[in-house]
């Protein structure tokens, strides 16, 4: 199997498996932060060494092929990471970057050691969209990458890499390459979740789109819906237009850590992103489309009911002007006295209001 065919494939099993929160105290026998922490050889699992401490003392001691740790974190606290820190010998600014999250995606170096930021997404399932729906539910996975370990830290509910550390596992090759093969693995998966987010958000688009330019029978569009659908919009671009430039440096300049083998592959992740990016930017300019189209079709709704107001106001302007002038109390007054007379201005009125309706109905504004 080609590395290229066995990457696609690893990433096919990934979306395949159902994901769970490997968060939760119950699926982490090492406690509610660390999720897991493996030892790998020869893309190999290793057996359990105990402890994080142990697991890194004995691959270290080993050695092998391809030898690496996979220590998995889940929201940790600073004392909670010190050890970590200390044992890995991880740069403080990265450590901070990494405690308190809510970070833009990068990429930085430190001596031997490569510190990445990705920032992840979901779609929130709703049955109808609302001006306060939350459709993009962001969260943030840090990853260290150094000669023999990988530290992932997840901030988020979402975005387990559960099913990955699974699908890569049945790839040994893959596990072979060593950390930067997971840190190409990660970022993979974290645009391929972009690629699903993008995919289900162009459904409520195109919702919102059929129902601005629906006939006027139905009720008009809420547009504070189509106002969170820009709000999440922009949330979606905070996440994924920023990461363009840590792919970039993966696949033209990478850094030392990242095996030469793995850095055509890169390219293929950023060439995902660069779809995720055009889609983004074409539903942005849709969205200002549909929300211009929505106002002008108010504009021209407010405009069609004041021409009725002003042509109803018109045709009783006339019984009005008529009822104003006989009822002056004066008393030589054309056929006043007469028996007829009263019949005869009521038939005028009611003549003059129906030329008058008739005339504005044709030119269209009745």
């Amino acid at each position: 199997m080609s590395m290229v065919g066995g990457l696609r494939k690893m990433a096919r099993l990934a979306r395949r498996m159902r994901r769970v929160d490997l968060s939760h105290p119950a699926r982490s026998p090492l406690g509610s932060t660390v999720v897991n922490c493996v030892g790998y050889r020869d893309g190999r699992r290793l057996p359990d060494a105990g402890g994080v401490a142990e697991t890194v003392r004995h691959l270290r001691k080993h050695g092998g092929r391809g030898g690496f740790v996979w220590l998995g974190l889940h929201e940790p606290s600073e004392e909670e990471f010190e050890g970590v820190a200390e044992l890995f010998d991880l740069h403080p600014l990265a450590v901070e970057d990494a405690v308190h999250a809510h970070q833009r995606p990068k990429l930085e170096q430190y001596g031997d050691v490569l510190f990445a930021v990705f920032k992840t997404v979901t779609y929130v399932e709703h049955e109808q969209l609302t001006a306060t729906s939350e459709v993009v539910d962001t969260g943030e996975i840090m990853v260290f990458t150094g000669p023999d370990f990988v530290v992932t830290v997840r901030h988020g509910r979402h975005g387990s890499l559960g099913p990955l550390r699974e699908a890569l596992e049945a790839l040994p090759e893959q596990l072979e390459q060593g950390p930067s093969a997971v840190l190409h693995a990660i970022a993979d998966h974290v645009v391929d979740d972009y690629l699903a987010v993008v995919d289900a958000l162009q459904n409520d688009i195109e919702q919102v789109e059929t129902e601005v330019f629906a006939p006027r029978t139905k009720t008009p569009p809420d547009p504070g819906r189509i106002y969170q659908l820009k709000r999440e919009l922009l949330e979606l671009k905070r996440a994924t237009v920023p990461l363009a430039r840590p792919l970039e440096a993966l696949t033209s300049r990478p850094p030392t850590v990242v095996d030469p083998a793995i850095q055509p592959y890169f390219r293929d992740v950023s060439d995902h992103l660069a779809r995720v990016t055009e889609q983004i930017n074409g539903f942005d300019g849709l969205i200002d489309s549909i929300l211009q189209a929505h106002l002008a079709q108010v504009t021209v709704a407010q405009n069609e009911d004041m021409r009725k107001i002003t042509a109803w106001a018109a045709i009783i302007a006339v019984p009005t002007m008529v009822c104003g002038v006989y009822g002056m109390n004066f008393e030589h007054m054309p056929e006043l006295k007469w028996r007829f007379g009263y019949p005869l201005v009521l038939a005028v009125m009611a003549a003059a209001c129906v030329v008058i309706h008739r005339g504005f109905k044709r030119n269209g504004w009745l």
